[in-house]
């Protein structure tokens, strides 16, 4: 469901319930839709292929540098409010764990998982809203197509560096430093 017509404040979308699953995008709500199990499986997978080998201090267990890797966390950029399906945060940027309701630390990475309802708020709306915050890594995640895609920030606007399916096996940016298959990131049984 889509607020239009009014513009909304990120006070406004704070006094909602958080069990709506509202996000605040250029002064409107909008519902997320709830997740179906294709939707669910990718977060699953994504958590499992990305937050269980970088979820970690620098210099630990896994690959590549630290992070924190935080599924369905409230964020503030600008006057917008997301709720990402998963987003991560470079620990040496972030030695403590970002909290409170909104985070308002800008994330390194964010990914979304698209649904029919969201498609065109997370293709089109957040991909510009997340590229004018900074967002420097975005991914849109499709359990409908099997597909990966990475978008890495230029001045210009996202650049589409990797675009892969099912079956593949990627070093996807920021985490290029573990080769993943796409259908693990995609909630498929480990190999």
């Amino acid at each position: 469901m889509t607020e239009r017509g009014k513009h909304h404040t990120i006070e406004e979308w704070l006094e909602q319930p958080s069990e709506r699953r509202l996000e605040l995008i250029d002064g409107e709500l909008i519902e997320k839709a709830l997740p179906n199990v294709p939707h669910a499986q990718s977060q699953g997978g994504l958590l499992v292929g990305i937050r269980s080998h970088f979820h970690r201090k620098p210099g630990g267990m896994g690959a590549g540098d630290g992070w924190w890797i935080l599924p369905e966390v409230d964020i503030q950029l600008g006057e917008n409010g997301y709720r990402p399906d998963v987003a991560g945060w470079r620990r040496a940027r972030s030695p403590e764990q970002p909290s409170g309701r909104p985070v308002t630390l800008r994330p390194d990475w964010i990914c979304e998982i698209l649904s029919e309802s969201n498609r065109h708020n997370d293709t089109i709306r957040k991909l510009r809203r997340y590229h004018q915050a900074g967002v420097p890594h975005y991914w849109l995640l499709d359990p409908d197509t099997g597909t990966l895609n990475v978008f890495r920030h230029e001045p210009q606007g996202y650049l589409n560096v990797l675009i892969a399916e099912r079956g593949q096996r990627v070093r996807a940016e920021p985490f290029e430093a573990l080769e993943l298959p796409v259908g693990l990131l995609l909630g498929d049984d480990p190999e």
